[in-house]
């Protein structure tokens, strides 16, 4: 893990089990840390000792609004994901310098063999303008896009289907309509959800309200539908809280 508080940032690897204190590295505005599996004659400031890790993997400079990221791997790709959005991540491809990270807190993995190896990196808090004030500049106000009304049943239907990506990741698989129906089905008003008023909601998401095209096919137009709504940040982990709580897995399930 990495945490910035101030111009400080700090570096945490976070194993498997409890954390150990001492793998706590701080940088200041302008530093470098150095990770990697290390070896005799290839020191790093950060060890992940897995044997798929490269020897000096990658190298994370410190900026005092931001960090990056130079992956000095030969083959190996990284990827910089969200850990506030899981819909969001950046993927750094050997031998690329310097990638600025936007992310306030970050998850970096490392494919290791058949493994991952990860931290996490907590940048400054970012920084905003405020609002601008508009009153008064000549000319037709700026026309808004994506207007998408959140207590609608169709964006219900959205934050159903991008539920799987923000909670366990980009890689995550997209629920059928018919998941979608009944993930909704306890909420008021969507007792007789059913799967083909679903996929009516998403048609009418991707082809009218997002205006996203043609798609051939279900599967392919709930895929566009919530790639587009995660990457522009049209649904995020905020909404999660109008779906109806996860249904625990039944003890003894699967045995």
């Amino acid at each position: 893990m990495v945490e910035i508080l101030g111009c400080l940032m700090s570096v945490l690897i976070v194993p498997s089990g409890p954390v150990d204190p001492a793998t706590v590295r701080e940088l200041p505005a302008g530093s470098r840390l150095r990770f990697g599996r290390g070896a005799p004659g290839c020191p790093v400031d950060l060890v992940l000792s897995h044997p798929g890790v490269s020897r000096i993997a990658g190298e994370i400079l410190a900026g005092p609004a931001y960090w990056s990221l130079t992956n000095l791997s030969e083959r190996a790709v990284y990827l910089v994901e969200n850990a506030e959005d899981a819909g969001e991540f950046i993927r750094v491809d050997p031998g690329r310098v310097e990638l600025p990270v936007p992310f306030e807190i970050s998850t970096v993995m490392l494919l290791a063999g058949h493994e991952t190896v990860s931290f996490q990196v907590f940048a400054p808090e970012r920084q905003t303008l405020a609002p601008a004030d508009v009153t008064g500049r000549p000319g037709d106000p700026t026309a808004p896009q994506f207007q998408l009304d959140r207590d609608a049943k169709y964006f219900l239907v959205l934050v159903a289907l991008c539920e799987p990506r923000l909670r366990d990741g980009a890689m995550a698989g997209l629920p059928t309509v018919g998941q979608v129906a009944e993930r909704l089905r306890p909420l008021p008003g969507c007792e007789g959800l059913t799967g083909r008023a679903v996929d009516f909601h998403i048609d009418y998401l991707a082809r009218i309200k997002l205006q996203l095209g043609a798609s051939e096919g279900v599967a392919a137009r709930r895929e566009a539908l919530a790639a587009f709504a995660l990457r522009f940040g049209l649904v995020r982990d905020a909404d999660l809280a109008q779906l109806p709580p996860r249904p625990r897995p039944v003890a003894g399930a699967g045995s």
